[in-house]
């Protein structure tokens, strides 16, 4: 018998999520974020599953490009990093490949290149990230320079928001107002929301948008959003009791004994660990679910194992547990992890087999 530990994946949540952005954006053109192997849920089967209506997909680099390339992915693909060496042109002009220039070494080795297609530009703006890209200042005269580049076919103006997730702060409308003075006077496309914008600040929706942890099903907000609340979770890990234990009030259980029961217990043992990927930092009382039904985690996550509270829940070996998914939200587990639901779903390990409903 297999280990029961799964991540099934609801590939029409995605698409639900993916026609929720296209909706709130007024139809913008929605590159659907792929990367780290879809945030953990398969690139190629999500690819797949979205190829039908996307607009083009986004990547962190060349090698996530060349795996959707290869499994029959025709759609538009964005490379989010830009090219990491000059020999990646020629493979980007090979497949079809646009991407991000976002530093003067990009830059020089696209005007250089000699590719047989024509390259279709996204010009990153710094405007408060301070990660990636040119400064405002630097925007037209490097329009001027690229426009004037036979081999280039179009520039889109790109940023990227560093706090959009946080619904009471105006520093998402700095930025905006930033890339808007250095893209004045300048006929050329915009790609400005991610996830959190998407749902949150609509006065950044131009004419590309960037949804990624909205594909998933997860809000990317601490608190309670309206449009968030329409995500449907596309990740449901899940695996089952393997043990059952009876122990008295002020019995320990765990490593390190961090949790002692404080009434007579009945503790469920679940396959499912930090090797696995869940958490190790999850507090006792994280919620996780048995059978439909939540309750708590109660002692410090092991390597292959973790323990819950079953105590009056007439459970029995085998019964299914949902780690998160839609009976427990991704973003309640990571809360009480001190994490992000991204964490979650990206370190879920290869010993967690995917399977694909819908």
């Amino acid at each position: 018998m297999a280990r029961p530990a799964v991540a099934v994946i609801d590939l029409e949540a995605i698409r639900h999520n993916y026609q929720l952005a296209k909706k709130l954006t007024k139809n913008a053109h929605a590159f659907a974020i792929i990367k780290a192997n879809a945030y953990g849920h398969g690139a190629v089967r999500v690819a797949q599953a979205l190829e039908p209506e996307v607009d083009g997909f986004g990547v962190a680099c060349i090698e996530e490009a060349l795996e959707l390339r290869e499994s029959g992915i025709k759609a538009p693909i964005l490379l989010l990093e830009g090219m990491f060496t000059a020999d990646e042109l020629i493979l980007a002009d090979r497949e079809s490949l646009s991407f991000v220039v976002h530093n003067q070494q990009q830059l020089d080795n696209v005007l250089v290149a000699k590719p047989k297609n024509k390259f279709k530009i996204f010009l990153k703006i710094d405007t408060g990230m301070h990660r990636l890209g040119f400064a405002p200042s630097e925007v037209k005269a490097l329009w001027l320079t690229l426009q004037a580049c036979k081999h280039i076919e179009s520039i889109t103006l790109m940023t990227h928001f560093a706090r959009a997730d946080e619904l009471n702060s105006d520093y998402t409308l700095q930025q905006l107002q930033q890339f808007k003075v250095a893209a004045a006077g300048l006929e050329v496309a915009h790609c400005l929301a991610n996830s959190p914008a998407i749902l949150a600040w609509p006065a950044t929706h131009t004419e590309y948008v960037r949804p990624g942890l909205m594909l998933y099903g997860a809000s990317p907000f601490t608190e309670p959003h309206e449009l968030a609340a329409q995500l449907k979770p596309a990740m449901h890990l899940e695996s089952a009791l393997i043990a059952i234990r009876e122990l008295a009030a002020g019995e320990p259980i765990g490593y390190g004994a961090r949790f002692r029961c404080e009434q007579a217990t009945t503790v469920g043992v679940v396959a499912m660990g930090y090797a696995d990927g869940y958490p190790r930092h999850a507090i006792d009382g994280t919620p996780i679910a048995i059978n439909g039904i939540r309750t708590r985690l109660i002692g410090r996550v092991s390597m292959d194992m973790l323990t819950i509270d079953i105590t009056n829940l007439n459970c029995k070996i085998g019964d299914r547990v949902q780690c998160w998914g839609d009976q427990v939200l991704a973003t309640e587990v990571a809360a009480a992890s001190y994490t992000i639901p991204y964490t979650l779903f990206t370190g879920v390990t290869r010993r967690v087999p995917l399977t694909y409903i819908g």
